[in-house]
């Protein structure tokens, strides 16, 4: 398949989940979801058209969350993101790890660093931050507060 072929493909298997599309390249383009929809492209996108998942990525926005779950198709060099966005006030999505072990380490990440929930997530322990960092403290959202006054944070978080 080729990238028109792929994009067309996907607009009309879930023409009901997919809000935009946005054609950056002729190398890569963003897909906005519905977040219930996630599971369901991302697993046809990585089983049955054969894209690899490359990696997840997470920003925190002013009113939103948003995640980008990015899947490259080798051959032919072309880069799909599908893209979610989460209301701040329910900050929860169905996990990708039962589709794809590769998800798990990145979703834990997201988990960690803005608080956002992967429902189905066989193992959402800590990656990253020390044992001593308070729950609910979440250090790459906008609203971060230093908790620690004896902090030196001169080198990341």
């Amino acid at each position: 398949m080729d990238r028109k072929s792929i994009l067309k493909d996907l607009q009309e298997r879930f023409k009901d989940d997919i809000t935009d599309v946005f054609e950056k390249s002729a190398k890569r383009a963003y897909i906005s979801i519905r977040p219930e929809s996630l599971v369901n492209i991302a697993r046809y996108i990585f089983k049955d058209l054969g894209a690899r998942f490359n990696i997840a990525t997470g920003t925190d926005h002013r009113y939103h969350m948003e995640i980008l779950y990015h899947f490259i198709f080798e051959d032919i060099n072309f880069l799909i993101s599908l893209r979610v966005m989460l209301k701040k006030d329910n900050l929860v999505i169905d996990s990708l790890t039962p589709v794809m072990k590769a998800a798990d380490w990145i979703e834990r990440e997201i988990h960690e660093m803005l608080g956002i929930d992967f429902t189905g997530h066989p193992n959402m322990t800590r990656l990253l931050l020390s044992d001593d960092w308070p729950e609910g403290v979440y250090p790459l959202r906008r609203d971060y507060k230093e908790w620690d006054k004896n902090a030196i944070r001169d080198r990341g978080v």
